[in-house]
């Protein structure tokens, strides 16, 4: 795995085109994921192929890698037989009552035992389970969120 150019002429290289390569890529294949990774595989081939060393050659060369990396891409086992998320919208879960933002100004240990228990439906003992904490630790930690989220409420209606 010989880099014909070296590492700061690779990355300089890579710097300079990059954009370009993302671009040609979300538009062979209009997905922003799948971009990213031909960006990553022409990367790779820059760094493990035989590039030109003049700069209008380098250019088209690139390019041309693109291309090629989406059109194997399309071709590939994988693209052909994924399907979309947008095909099972239908199935998804009836929509729950949003989260209030409130609840984000609780600690992380607070706010995932209030979400648990209110909008999970857990009990004590099942969250302690979840959790790995005793079911008296849970108890008081939830007693402890349900104060600070009154007074976060309460605040929040005096302003």
């Amino acid at each position: 795995m010989e880099n014909k150019f070296g590492t700061a002429k690779t990355e300089l290289v890579f710097r300079q085109y990059a954009d370009m390569i993302y671009r040609i890529a979300l538009h062979n294949l209009s997905n922003s994921s799948d971009a990213e990774d031909i960006l990553q595989e022409v990367c790779l081939t820059l760094m493990t192929g035989s590039p030109p060393d003049d700069e209008p050659h380098l250019k088209r060369w690139l390019i041309r890698v693109t291309i090629n990396k989406c059109k194997n891409l399309k071709r590939s086992y994988w693209q052909r037989n994924r399907e979309s998320l947008e095909d099972y919208t239908h199935l998804q879960a009836p929509e729950r009552p949003g989260i209030p933002d409130e609840i984000y100004k609780l600690s992380e240990n607070h706010r995932n035992i209030i979400y648990l228990y209110y909008f999970e439906d857990y009990t004590v003992p099942e969250i302690a389970e979840i959790l790995g904490k005793n079911e008296n630790t849970v108890k008081s930690s939830l007693q402890r969120a349900r104060k600070k989220l009154k007074s976060i409420l309460t605040e929040e209606e005096s302003n």
